[in-house]
């Protein structure tokens, strides 16, 4: 499998003025490469081919008065702007015809010299590791790198980044191999099976009954964070001091986030250690992130979660299962199998009619296991246990809201 390596970098002055620029330039052919599609369609012509584009807007544009700098930045860079291009669209295209899986991909856009993040791709050839642990870039030079752990293979490209808060890194893209890990097992020799129900008052909580606490690290961070932005209003835009305001409040979220992603990582590589299967449950995180929970959402971050429980299992042989995100698992009974009315939000314990009570993030993590044992089982599905629907007057009314004492079994 494929997997991104990312190491901190520190050009110099005249290195950072070359990486500017070759940001720049990139920037401009993604541009004209975009405007050529876009022209072309509304002359209801033929879509020009990458290597049109190439002679067009490099080796031409090279010679002209108006793109005549482009000469100033190696040509690797700019060929991969345009191969970027083409994949942007081929990518838009699959998605209208349905082959791409995922949400769909809109129309590539033109990029704007603002954002305050940049990037640039080179393939072989383009870069090399000396034997002085340097990194050489193509018409850049020798950059100094924070090698924090060894590269696993020989990378076949490497992307440079500007971030936000004017940091570099460079990302190269390696092949690794599986590292199969020992099957985990229980003191019965019976594979770890582990069920995560997914929340924002408990980042997760398992089928024990075990909670994973929400570190909340956005919101932990808001007074700084308003602080910083307050400063940044008041300064006159165009003003080294707005500058050095954005630069101090880029510096904060980025904190937040590289704090954020540390412990993801740490989490779930303690997830996918002691446990043979995961399951989640498919959570339409896109959806929610447009309600008033957004921030929350956000700053839980569980589609990052996802994605590095998803990688890591398959680098380590582990079992990651998604169950439906329809199944019903905060509302069945875990006990007998009954499915209750709708749960609000705040109703937090509920109490089913066969006596028993209901803590509703740790009986959902028993469904969720249970319903991911099924799907292992067959493809279809199926239920392991009789459900027998609510009463025909049942709406939920037996939950109980946060803060009132739960009632006692029968």
């Amino acid at each position: 499998m494929r997997l991104r390596y990312r190491y901190r970098i520190y050009p110099g002055d005249d290195q950072r003025q070359a990486l500017v620029q070759a940001f720049g330039n990139a920037r401009v052919v993604y541009n004209d490469a975009v405007r050529a599609r876009q022209d072309a369609h509304a002359a209801g012509e033929k879509f020009p081919s990458g290597t049109v584009l190439q002679k067009r807007l490099i080796t031409d544009a090279k010679h002209s008065d108006e793109r005549g700098w482009l000469g100033q930045c190696s040509n690797i860079v700019l060929q991969q702007a345009i191969r970027d291009c083409d994949a942007a669209y081929r990518n838009f295209f699959d998605s209208l015809k349905g082959k791409r899986v995922g949400r769909r991909v809109g129309a590539p856009r033109f990029k704007s010299r603002k954002d305050h993040r940049q990037a640039i791709r080179l393939h072989t050839g383009g870069f090399s590791i000396r034997s002085n642990g340097k990194l050489r870039l193509a018409r850049i030079g020798d950059v100094k790198v924070a090698w924090s752990r060894d590269l696993p293979s020989m990378p076949s490209s490497v992307t440079i980044i500007k971030t936000a808060d004017e940091r570099y890194y460079c990302s190269f893209v390696v092949e690794v191999g599986g590292e199969t890990l020992p099957v985990a097992t229980d003191e019965h020799g019976q594979d770890v099976e582990l069920g995560l129900d997914l929340g924002l008052s408990a980042f997760a909580v398992d089928q024990h009954g075990r909670v994973i606490d929400n570190p909340r690290f956005l919101r932990r961070a808001e007074r700084k964070l308003k602080r910083a932005q307050r400063e940044l209003s008041r300064k006159q835009r165009g003003s080294n001091n707005r500058a050095k305001a954005r630069h101090r409040l880029a510096r904060q979220h980025a904190k937040v986030a590289d704090t954020r992603t540390d412990w993801l990582h740490q989490a779930t590589t303690s997830i996918v250690r002691e446990n043979q299967t995961i399951v989640l449950e498919d959570l339409a995180v896109s959806g929610l992130a447009r309600t008033r929970l957004a921030k929350s959402v956000h700053d839980a971050s569980w589609g990052t979660f996802r994605r590095l429980l998803s990688e890591k299992a398959a680098r380590y042989g582990r079992e990651l299962v998604i169950i439906d995100r329809w199944l019903p698992t905060s509302r069945t009974c875990s006990s007998c199998g009954r499915i209750d009315g709708p749960k609000s939000l705040d109703v937090r314990t509920w109490e089913c009619p066969c006596g028993t009570t209901h803590d509703r993030d740790h009986n959902a993590a028993k469904n969720i296991l249970a319903a991911g044992r099924a799907e292992r089982q067959n493809a279809c599905g199926p239920d392991i246990r009789p459900h027998t629907g609510a009463d025909g007057d049942e709406t939920g009314s037996s939950g109980t809201p946060r803060g009132a004492a739960a009632p006692h079994a029968a």
